[in-house]
């Protein structure tokens, strides 16, 4: 398998990729109480658009619902089949959470603006997840919404 294939880089993959997605687990998510942050307002935007929204905060241990939604420690630990994780964790704080991603084996994973990690991108890749890097979800689904 030619792994590379696995990393989407333009509009066409984006858009079969999101029109692909329903569930969207948010790793890094943030509270109602950060809600000037992106990792609150990015996955709230989402929800509103129609995407079923699992959180999956890396901090708030008392929080136990997000956006209304059942929050989870882990993506294993999700009951349910995930089409995309979002994550919201700085590049180097990506590699620890690989082992939960393969072990929920989404169909994507998306790394918002301002993370890279090419590493974890083709471990991924070549376990057959497609991969966006450094790219935000929301701008790419409101471009795609004009199209």
């Amino acid at each position: 398998m030619n792994w590379q294939r696995n990393l989407i880089t333009n509009s066409t993959e984006i858009a079969n990729l999101l029109n692909a997605t329903r569930t969207i687990a948010v790793l890094g998510i943030k509270t109602e109480a950060q809600a000037g942050e992106p990792a609150f307002y990015v996955p709230s935007y989402l929800q509103t658009a129609g995407f079923r929204i699992i959180p999956v905060p890396a901090y708030y241990p008392d929080a136990t619902r997000i956006l209304g939604e059942q929050v989870y420690r882990r993506l294993a630990d999700i009951p349910i089949d995930v089409d995309l994780v979002n994550i919201f964790r700085r590049s180097e704080d990506v590699p620890p959470h690989v082992e939960d991603i393969l072990a929920k084996m989404p169909k994507s994973v998306w790394l918002q603006s301002g993370i890279r990690n090419d590493a974890v991108a083709e471990t991924l890749a070549k376990a057959g997840i497609k991969v966006v890097q450094d790219r935000c979800l929301m701008v790419d689904h409101r471009w795609l919404k004009r199209k």
